[in-house]
């Protein structure tokens, strides 16, 4: 089995695809019976009480080479609905996504209400060489803005790594940034978005990076820890 420190090399040069779709529904409207203005309006009370979970980071987020419903957020979705959790999942994953470039699209993401979000950037920071005085103020910036746009929002932070070869001062700071953002802020932390996943060739792609769909069930995992601990609140 290939170690980390095999996955570390690899790691620096592959985490760069740029991928990301959406899909948009219509409906057509039809004359409706008192019945069916009864039903809409059940419907409609229903909807107003589901409660939204954005996922808010890069490729890991978006999973990239994967199908849409094998990626965590959605694998978060299906674990919800088991429950009967009334929590709609939103997956704001973009590849290649930076901080610099989170923070830069995020007043429209908030333009919908948000009860739990979910941050997942840094690593493409990490791997460009970018100050870590500029992730951290970044990812400051993504905190302040959320609970700016409502106190109550709840903020998981996701922990993230880099491959040691970068620079063990680098690397070591880069990875305390997660946990002292999540003190000072008093956020909820994800210590290791990929732990015991990161490393094992047999749950990574072919790049060696990102998750294969099994590899993205331990994510999943890794997330639903932290999660449940919120919603049970």
């Amino acid at each position: 089995m290939t170690s980390f420190r095999t996955f570390r090399f690899t790691f620096l040069f592959a985490f760069l695809v740029f991928c990301n779709s959406c899909k948009n529904e219509t409906q057509k409207a039809t004359e409706p019976s008192s019945e069916k203005i009864q039903s809409w309006e059940n419907s409609a009370a229903v909807k107003d009480s589901v409660k939204n979970i954005l996922f808010y980071g890069n490729s890991l987020t978006a999973g990239y080479g994967l199908d849409s419903d094998e990626a965590f957020p959605a694998l978060i979705q299906q674990k919800l609905d088991s429950l009967n959790l009334d929590y709609k999942v939103i997956n704001a994953g973009l590849s290649g996504e930076t901080t610099a470039g989170g923070l830069g699209r995020l007043d429209w993401i908030l333009k919908q209400p948000v009860s739990i979000f979910i941050l997942e950037l840094g690593a493409n920071d990490g791997l460009r060489g970018v100050p870590l005085d500029e992730t951290r103020k970044n990812l400051q910036s993504i905190i302040d803005k959320v609970r700016q746009k409502d106190p109550e929002t709840n903020i998981i932070l996701a922990g993230m790594q880099l491959p040691p070869n970068i620079g063990r001062e680098y690397t070591a700071e880069f990875k305390e940034i997660y946990p002292s953002l999540a003190e000072k802020n008093d956020l909820y932390l994800i210590p290791f978005l990929l732990e015991d996943v990161a490393g094992k060739p047999d749950l990574n792609q072919g790049d060696g990076i990102h998750p294969t769909a099994e590899g993205q069930k331990i994510v999943a995992r890794n997330v639903w820890e932290i999660l449940r601990e919120v919603i049970s609140e």
